[in-house]
This record gives C-alpha cells, structure tokens and sequence, in this order.
C-alpha cells in the first residue's frame, strides 16, 4: 500500500516541478523504468528484422541470379536461409516485446488513476461542488488512456522508428554514400511539416478535449434528470438540449480530423514525390555501372523504408499533442491545493461532544455577502439541539462547518475546547453519523450499505441498527434479506426505505456525535414517530445536531436554535419558543395551517 502511495506521490511531484512542461512530467512518469522500454524495442527491432533485412536480401538474390547459374545458387540459399532464420525468432520476440511495454504503460495507467481517485477523495468539498463529475470522470478514463496511448507511441514507435532509420541509412551508407545524402534530405522537410501544423494542432486538440468533457458532463445531467424529464413530458427538450451538445463535440472533432488530415496528407504526398525521384536517380545510375541492378530493389526499398519513418514520425504528432494535452489535463486535478490540510495537526483520541461557536461568519469564495455572520451558540456534551429556518437561512453552512467540509472565514468553532482549525479532521469525523437530506446509496447489498466503511461490524450490532432505524419489517419481507441488492442509487427502494438505511448506516457506528439533516423528511407520519422514537433513546449521551424543515420533528430536542440571514435570531426550548411567540412561533404556526 505504501509503495503504491509512494508512485502516486512521485506523479504529483513532477506535476508541480514540471508544471508548463507536460513532455517532461510524462518522462518523469517513468524514470528508473526506462530500461524496459529499451528492452521491449531491442525485441521489436529483432521481431522486424524479417521487413528489415528483406530488400538487402532480395537484391542478393537478383544480382546473384544476374551473374549466373553458381552464384544465383549459393545466393538464393544463403539469402532464403537467413530470411527463415529470421521468421523463427518473430513469435518469441513478440511476446518479449509486449510484456516488457504493456507491464510499465499498463501500471502507470493505474497508478495515474489511483492518484487521481486518491487526489479526489482529498479535495476540499468546495471544489467538488464547484466542478462537474462528468469532467472528473472524463479526466480519469479518457486522459489518462490518452495518456497510455501517448506512453506506448513515444517510447516504443519512435525508439522504433529511430532504430530502423538507422539500421537503413547505416547499410545505405556502407554501400553508397551518395544515394546516402539523397536519403538524408527527407528530414529537414519532414522537420518543416511538422513545424507548419503542430501549433494548428496542439489548439485543436485543446478545444475538443475541453468539449469531451462538458459532453460527458452533459451526458451525466442527463442520466440523473431522466425521471425529472420522464415526468414533466421534457424529452425532446432534453434530446434537443444535448443534440445541439453533441452537434457542437462533432464540429470541434471534425475541425480536428481534417487539420490531422491536412498534415498526414501533405506529409504523404511530399515523401512519394522523394520516392519517385530516388526511383529516377538509382535507375539512371544503374544505367551508367555505378551499381547493380538488384540494387535499384534495395535502395528503393530502402528509401520507402525512411519515408515511411519519417511518415509515422509524423502521424504521431497528433497523437502526442493529444497525449501531452491529456498530461496537462490530469496535471490540473493532481496539484490542486483546493485540498484539507491535516498534516501536523492535533489526532483526536477521543470526543466529548462539547461544541462553541464564537462570533462565527462564512462567505464563500468570490461573493461578498456573508451567508453565516456573528453566529454564537454553545452546545454542550449530550446535548441534542436543532437547527430551523427558512430555506437560504445557513443551516446547511452551518453543518458543513460542523462536519469541517469548511472554516470559518470569521470567529471560532471550539469542539471540547479546541479549535476545529488546529484539528486533524480524519480523527475528529470517525466520531461523527451523519444522515443527509438525500440518502446515498452504492450498488451493493443492503448489509454493505448499513455497514459501508466497517469490516468489523459484528451482526449483533447490524441486527440492532435495523431495529432502531425501523427496517425489521422491510427486510424480513425481502426473499434475501439484508443481502438483498440495492440498485444504482437505490432506484429498487422507496424514499422512505433509503432514508431508513442511511440512518442504519449512521446508527451502526456508535458515534459521540450524530447529525441529521432533514433525516425523517421522506417518511410517512408513522414511520417518522417510530424513527423518533428511536432516535431520542440511542441519542442519549451523544451531541446531537438536526436541520429540519417540518417543525414537528424537533419538539424532543433539548433546545431549538432558530436561523435568520445567518444569524441565530430565537434560542430555547420547543415550549419555551412557543411561549414566547417570536420568529419560531410564526413558523410553526405556518406550517399547521398549511397541513
């Protein structure tokens, strides 16, 4: 596990050493690793030597056959013998060459995108809000394939290409240094090809692999709006709405195919009309005995050998603009510093559950207004305590706060005395239940549901979390019991259902301190009164916070905090704020009259 989190540290490192340099990150990738790729195209130099070797062979052969019926003989065997020999060693060297590649590209790809996962389970809950899953999830399977695809090109087709250039023009070189020189002019015209396109490139790739990702953000709105849409009649808005998404995808990815095109085109065309002048140049000097006749095979061979290098040569630079924008891409994840920093702080070993808030504000980044401002409230250990306004009043901030998700901008929060900013809060929230307004269900059993995140839950204590959440009844009707399986977000289980298991799920860990965020909102009136019920005995002893916006639920609370434009306007007890027929008895009022 250490080693694994040792690689995924050594990615981040040359993200942020490297951070303008994506060509230099990806070598970075793969530093003490190169020998492997070294390896795996010596063997792919010794899988080709049959295409390699051949043209040489076959002018052997003719020039053997030219000079007569002995030397054709010895030539034809001596030449058909090594092209055998060389057939023999292409399986075995096959396998050499893909398992030495595949390993390093195949392990860094998961390594990349366990970094990425590791690196989101860090960032603050601020940034997710802020940014599209379907842009994550595009980062961690799209760039970083792009990214392997990249790996494979650069360090095994263009040591490829390097070796074969040079086993061609060594050969032409001992046989005949003029047609050398012929060869040689290939390179500064494919240098100025590539010149001319690669910035055109490089901004295409950019812009379809920015609308890549708005598309697969797109796609996941629309995936979760389904029911919404299915309901309201909005399909064809909807289809419309992502019809013009995708229309807009397909032009960026057309205006790249045709650039891409328009290189590897002009590219081609430039090398055949080199190709066709070395067929003139070596025909005419085997007219005049300047050398052999077979020769021609081979030099044209030859020179097809180098321009067909230099033409891949080519073809990958759209594969490595999109590779290195894909570097850049995972790169913008990996140094984010939007992350909780809990290095050096205090570890809590254990928690009371004595809460002080002291003149607290909280406004987020780029807004003026406050959304929480001189908020003071003291809590004390055991204590359960509830949270009511109106929607937009700050009672979500003030959770997220609770939990850490964020700090205070102004003031103090005191847990037992001590500062929430000098606190380690992976060790402060393994004290925490917290049950949100939207139950959240994976894919899996309702026992790994209730007990996700505990492997040494025992059954008597699942046994008595279903209890208390009231799920008894639900589960023993299920022809699998608890080991029915839940479907994607819960889609087989009614509201109320998914509520139940989330407050199982928070019940089973026998927190200090229990948060529920409209908890009881999707029950039916009996359910609710039977959850509470259990509820106000299992809270015994522990600090507990709700947010609630049916005023009814929070009569057992020890005391009532009601919010206004981030501010605690009323205190006291259900009775108490009744009595005093202030903000919190307008509210409740309200809401009788409404029901």
């Amino acid at each position: 596990m250490k080693a694994k989190a040792d690689i995924e540290e050594k990615y981040v490192k040359y993200y942020k050493k490297y951070p303008d340099r994506p060509l230099r990150v990806l070598l970075g990738f793969y530093k003490g690793r190169y020998h492997a790729f070294l390896l795996s195209s010596f063997f792919y130099l010794i899988k080709h030597s049959p295409a390699l070797f051949c043209p040489l062979l076959l002018a052997n052969v003719i020039n053997g056959v030219l000079e007569g019926w002995a030397a054709a003989k010895k030539a034809i065997l001596l030449n058909v013998g090594i092209w055998l020999g060389l057939l023999m060693i292409h399986l075995p060297a096959n396998y050499l060459h893909v398992r030495f590649r595949s390993r390093v590209t195949r392990e860094t790809e998961a390594g990349l995108r366990s970094a990425l996962v590791r690196k989101l389970q860090e960032l603050s809950i601020p940034y997710h809000t802020q940014t599209q899953s379907g842009r994550l999830q595009s980062k961690i399977m799209r760039d970083v394939e792009a990214i392997e695809t990249l790996s494979s090109q650069l360090f095994i087709n263009v040591l490829n290409i390097v070796m074969n250039l040079v086993i061609m023009i060594g050969i032409t070189a001992v046989k005949n240094r003029l047609i050398l020189v012929f060869l040689l002019l290939v390179a500064p015209v494919a240098s100025l090809t590539i010149f001319a396109f690669r910035k055109k490139i490089r901004r295409e790739n950019r812009a379809f692999r920015m609308e890549m990702e708005e598309t697969s953000a797109r796609v996941m709105e629309m995936v979760e709006m389904v029911p919404v849409t299915r309901a309201h009649a909005l399909e064809e808005v909807e289809k419309d709405r992502l019809s013009r998404q995708l229309s807009a995808t397909a032009e960026k990815g057309y205006r790249l195919d045709v650039i891409q095109s328009n290189f590897g085109a002009v590219g081609w065309v430039i090398f055949q009309v080199f190709q066709a002048l070395c067929l003139a140049f070596t025909g005419f000097m085997a007219l005049k005995g300047r050398i052999l006749v077979g020769d021609i095979t081979f030099y044209q061979s030859s020179f097809s050998t180098v321009v067909n290098q230099f033409t891949a040569l080519i073809n990958l630079l759209p594969v490595v603009t999109k590779g290195l924008e894909s570097v850049s891409s995972v790169g913008e994840v990996l140094v984010s510093d939007d992350v909780e920093h809990n290095e050096g702080k205090e570890e809590l070993k254990e928690l009371i559950g004595e809460y002080r808030f002291e003149n607290v504000g909280y406004r987020y980044p780029d807004t003026d207004a406050p959304v929480l401002q001189g908020l003071t409230l003291r809590v004390r250990a055991g204590e359960t305590i509830a949270v009511v306004g109106e929607s937009g009043a700050g009672k979500s901030t003030l959770l997220n706060l609770l939990i850490g998700f964020m700090l205070p901008s102004e003031g103090k929060i005191l847990i037992d005395g001590k500062d929430i900013s000098d606190l380690n809060l992976k060790s402060y929230r393994r004290f925490l239940s917290v049950v949100p307004q939207m139950p959240l269900l994976f894919t899996g059993s309702l026992r790994d549901n209730i007990t996700y995140g505990m492997t040494d839950a025992t059954e008597e204590q699942l046994a008595a979390a279903v209890k208390a959440a009231n799920l008894e009844g639900m589960v023993s009707q299920l022809e699998h019991g608890l080991d029915t399986l839940v479907e994607e977000h819960g889609a087989n289980l009614s509201g109320g259902q998914r509520q139940r298991i989330a407050i199982a799920r928070a019940l089973i860990r026998d927190p200090r301190v229990i948060i529920l965020d409209e908890a009881t909102s999707a029950l039916d009136v009996v359910s609710e009164k039977e959850i509470q019920d259990s509820l106000h005995t299992l809270t015994a002893g522990r600090t507990t916070f709700i947010v609630a916006h049916r005023l009814s639920t929070v009569k057992n609370a020890d005391r009532i905090a009601v919010l206004d434009h981030g501010s605690i306007v009323e205190e006291g007890s259900y009775a108490e704020l009744m009595e005093r027929k202030g903000a919190f008895y307008h509210m409740e009022s309200l809401q009788v009259s409404l029901e």
